[in-house]
Order: C-alpha cells, then structure tokens, then sequence
C-alpha cells in the first residue's frame, strides 16, 4: 500500500490545529471533504489516528506516531521539488547555510578548486531555521550551532569555540576582563530557544522575551531585560554601543557542526563535507583572529 502524501498533508494540518474546520479553511476544501479523506488515511493504514467526540479531536497513539514520522517525509518531498526545479534552471548548485559568525569562504575555495562546475551559494540562517531548512531543502548543507534537532540529519562536528557574555554597558560587570557563571547567578536570561538549552551549569530565571536571531538578542540586553550569551566569533560581526561583550572562561563552549538531511546521498555534498572538514581549523583561527581585532579597535563597528 503506498502512502497517500496528500492525505497524509491533511492529516498533519488536522493533527496542528486539533480542529477539523480550522484545517479545513487552512487547507482551503471543505469540511465534509476534509473528514473523508482523514477517514480514508485511517482505513489504509488500518487503525484510528484521531479520536472525535463533543471535547474535541485528539490523537491517539498511532496519530502522534504518524505525525512524528510525517515531518520529517513530507519536508523531504519538499527538497526533491526544489531540486528538481533548481537542476531544470541548468548546471549544478549548492546552497550553502551558515549561522552568524561562521565563515564558509576557506571551505568555498577549496571546493570550488576542486569543482569549479558547480556554483556554491551561501544564506545566512537563524536558530529556530536550522533543521527545518535543511529538511525542506532551503538549504542543501549548513554549518549550524548545537543544539539542533538532529531527527533526519546527518551532523558531523567541526570545532568548538568560547562563548562570551552579553551584558548591557551599565551593569556592573561590563568593565571586567573575564567573568564567571558564579558571578551572573540569578541574572535573568534573554535566550533564542527552550531554557533547557541554556549552556549554562546554573539555570537562570527566563527574562521571558524568546528571541530570535543575534539582533534581537542585543536589541533586549541593551534595555536591560537580562543577559545573554554568544558564540565568541559572533560578535565580531554585531557590535552595538550599549552592549558588553566579557569572556565567560568556565561556560561550556559553542559547538559548530555540519548538517546534512541523512536521506541525501550526493557525491558533491559528501565532497563540500571534505573541504568543511578539512578547513575547519582554519576557519576557527579566522574567527579568533578577528576577535582579536575588534579587542584592538581594529575592525569598525557597524
């Protein structure tokens, strides 16, 4: 039996909204429609997906199972159509994602050496993007920052690099050479993500603002809603006048990797990996290196 890929689009948005007409004006067809082609989906696959009674929809057990594993499917349906649309458009591309602070251009450069038919484009990404890119194809590899969602990704570690502390200018900690977590406890936090990722040893009170992106994070600090943290390289490329960067020597420090969808089998992909791989010390001493400029005053603030 194969599995009806629209139906199983209908079952996830009725599976999102827990609602049949809130899908149904999502999914633009009628209610009644909607409800046969659920009905259908249950019957080939043999068991309920969804309880219906005067409380509401909910899933059963099959249901969380199916949407759990239809994620990931229907985003790699997704990728095989933006691939065959970019390789319709002619010649070989590569898109190459990449978080705030990461530079790609030494692995580039090798890669293009050694594939100089192949036209590599590079899209910055946010945290909350990583996966989800990668899955649905936005991306074809991308240098992210751990934690990710690894579900259907095939994630191979780079370097590691030290993250910093970002304090509004006034607080009475933006002047010193070096901090501690000891010495930030009870700081409210402004975080991208699920406090539970904070990398911190001491949980810190959530600020309650969920940021999305380096400049947001800043935005937040500087009006005094808490503190924050970076990957050390990050800063060089967000200055901001009301903001403090201080190294945090005992904080964990930031993890960089390379993700690819794992269902990807492609020669130039696993040759992009080599290059990453085999530039990846390179591109951490370029990062430390800049660093060190923007210590010295020598790289402008934007």
């Amino acid at each position: 039996m194969d599995l009806d890929l629209r139906k199983l689009r209908y079952f996830v948005t009725v599976a999102d909204q827990l609602h049949f007409g809130r899908a149904a004006d999502e999914l633009h067809i009628a209610q009644p429609a909607l409800s046969r082609q659920i009905r259908a989906l249950e019957q080939d696959l043999g068991t309920p997906l969804l309880t219906r009674d005067r409380h509401g929809v909910a899933l059963t057990d099959a249901g969380r199972q199916l949407l759990t594993d239809a994620g990931p499917l229907l985003a790699s349906v997704q990728a095989i159509r933006r691939r065959v649309a970019r390789a319709a458009r002619g010649g070989q591309r590569l898109i190459v994602g990449f978080r705030a602070g990461i530079s790609v251009t030494s692995a580039v450069q090798l890669f293009n050496a050694r594939h100089p038919e192949v036209v590599v484009d590079m899209q910055r990404i946010e945290g909350d993007d990583q996966t989800s890119m990668l899955l649905d194809g936005r991306i074809d590899v991308g240098y992210v920052r751990l934690p990710i969602d690894e579900t259907g990704l095939r994630v191979t570690p780079l370097y590691t690099e030290p993250r910093v502390a970002v304090l509004p200018v006034g607080h009475r900690l933006a002047g010193k050479g070096a901090v501690t977590q000891a010495d930030l406890t009870d700081e409210p936090l402004v975080w991208h993500a699920d406090p539970s990722t904070q990398p911190t040893r001491r949980p810190h009170p959530n600020a309650g603002y969920l940021v999305r992106g380096v400049d947001e994070t800043l935005e937040h600090v500087a009006a005094g809603r808490g503190i924050s943290f970076l990957a050390r390289s990050a800063t060089v490329f967000h200055s901001h006048p009301d903001i403090a960067y201080v190294p945090i020597p005992d904080l964990a420090p930031d993890q960089v990797s390379l993700a690819v969808p794992a269902s990807r089998t492609s020669p130039v992909v696993d040759d992009f990996l080599a290059a990453a791989q085999e530039t990846a010390e390179i591109t951490a001493e370029c990062g430390n290196y800049e660093m060190g400029l923007l210590g010295s005053g020598a790289v402008a603030k934007e």
